[in-house]
């Protein structure tokens, strides 16, 4: 292949797929059934979509088989072609569960939230609500950020695992969910210990106190709680550390969202969902 036919190709490809996402990406489903398209070859043709006309069972047979082998946008095209296309469908609820669960393992985070959420108001008694309050979590717990960014996604993971474990106190997920907690306040107390590091450095004494009481009044289980201790004993004792901060403070730290990936792997694995 010359360097010109190839650039030509590139060029064809890339024109017609930009056309083609404008109007994909509005959610003119009727335009994709119309033209029929899955996607764009390499040579820059249009390539049909082969599940056109497949039945929801097997559209979902074959969106879990690309899924259990960890093809997750494979999967969650079957998936989504279940829902546009069979929106009452026996297979549906399946499918909408698991197109969730693809956009999560795919790191899409706000994305699959979004998919947890809409499943949880659209089956608000399905078997498998205690397994999306859970993903819901984890949805959050995985954007947890650095200790000096917004700590919004932090509390919003505790707020989500307590009204898990509320609502579903014997659940398969109560262990997990109480371990993300814990290290989700850990790192909420490490944000604490974060501004009040800053405030000793600007000398502002009565703020740090201000900063290290909350911390250990809101997070008392904290793995930063001892050494908080100590240095409001001092703060109020008119005695500030002298010696460079990084000589005593502890090392603040974000949790360790890959810790038990053992164990979330088994807990990926939703309960039966009801047809």
């Amino acid at each position: 292949m010359s360097t010109v036919t190839a650039l030509n190709r590139l060029k064809k490809a890339t024109t017609i797929g930009v056309v083609l996402a404008f109007f994909l990406a509005g959610g003119c489903s009727s335009l994709r059934d119309t033209l029929n398209i899955t996607s764009i070859d390499e040579d820059g043709n249009v390539v049909g979509n082969q599940d056109a006309n497949l039945p929801a069972q097997q559209l979902l047979r074959k969106g879990m088989e690309a899924y259990n082998l960890g093809k997750y946008y494979k999967a969650s095209e079957s998936f989504e072609e279940i829902l546009n296309r069979y929106p009452f469908s026996k297979e549906a609820a399946l499918a909408e569960l698991k197109a969730a669960d693809c956009y999560y393992f795919l790191e899409q985070y706000k994305e699959a939230l979004a998919l947890y959420e809409a499943f949880e108001n659209s089956h608000p008694t399905n078997a498998g609500i205690p397994y999306v309050m859970f993903q819901k979590g984890m949805c959050n717990y995985q954007q947890i950020d650095r200790i000096d960014r917004d700590t919004q996604s932090a509390e919003k993971t505790v707020q989500l695992f307590k009204q898990l474990l509320r609502a579903y106190p014997d659940s398969p997920y109560t262990q997990e969910a109480q371990k993300r907690i814990r290290l989700a306040n850990d790192f909420l107390a490490d944000h604490e210990f974060f501004v009040a590091q800053y405030y000793l450095r600007k000398k502002s004494y009565p703020q740090a106190e201000t900063r290290l009481r909350y911390l250990l009044n809101a997070y008392p289980k904290a793995s930063t709680v001892p050494e908080a201790q100590k240095l409001l004993k001092r703060l109020e004792a008119g005695d500030p550390p002298s010696s460079a901060l990084t000589s005593w403070l502890p090392q603040v730290h974000l949790p360790n969202r890959n810790s038990g990936n053992k164990d979330e792997e088994e807990n990926s694995s939703a309960p039966p969902v009801e047809r």
